[in-house]
Order: C-alpha cells, then structure tokens, then sequence
C-alpha cells in the first residue's frame, strides 16, 4: 500500500458507532437462535451432527506462469488485494462450467 492510502487514527479519536450494547447484553441465548432462525440469509446453526459428517478439505495452490493479455491483467490488478484469488475464482467458475472441477 502506498502511505497516501493510509489513514492512521489513534484509539482515543475512534468512532463510537450507533450499536446499542446494552441492549444487546440483554438478548438471551433463546432471542438469539430465534433471531437466526427468523433469518432467511443465517447459515443453519450447526450441530453435532454435521461435525460429525464434515469433512476437512484444504485446497492446494500450484504456482504458475501463464501470458494473460495486458488489459485484463490490469483490470484484475485494479479491483485491489485479492486480485489473484479472483482470478482464480473466475477460472474455477468456467472449469466447474465445463465439468472439470468438483
């Protein structure tokens, strides 16, 4: 990052936000699953049983050098950190298209 993008802010100068803390204190475990279950965007709350059936996978990355047209290297580039990660998504998406990858 270039130090022009930086902002620095001391502890003491930080925002408060608008969160109602106390209010939050206040939620007991039932209000909170009733709120999760009330959500349609929550992931299911997971229980025994679906630790009990996951399995671990860790994906392995395999450096690469490959000619990618400049314009499109610049437009990834251009999106900001994670641009690799995008690109690889993008390639993941059209392999997952074609049948190739899980």
């Amino acid at each position: 990052m270039r130090e022009r993008n930086l902002i620095k802010v001391s502890a003491g100068r930080l925002r408060r936000g608008d969160t109602d803390w106390a209010r939050v204190d206040a939620l007991t475990d039932e209000d909170i699953e009733r709120a999760i279950a009330e959500d349609p965007d929550a992931a299911p709350i997971l229980d025994e049983e679906w630790f009990r059936n996951a399995e671990l996978v860790i994906p392995t990355k395999t450096a690469t050098s490959m000619r990618v047209d400049s314009d499109v290297m610049d437009w990834f580039k251009s999106q900001g950190r994670g641009w690799q990660t995008r690109m690889n998504a993008v390639l993941r998406a059209y392999a997952k298209a074609q049948g190739g990858v899980k």
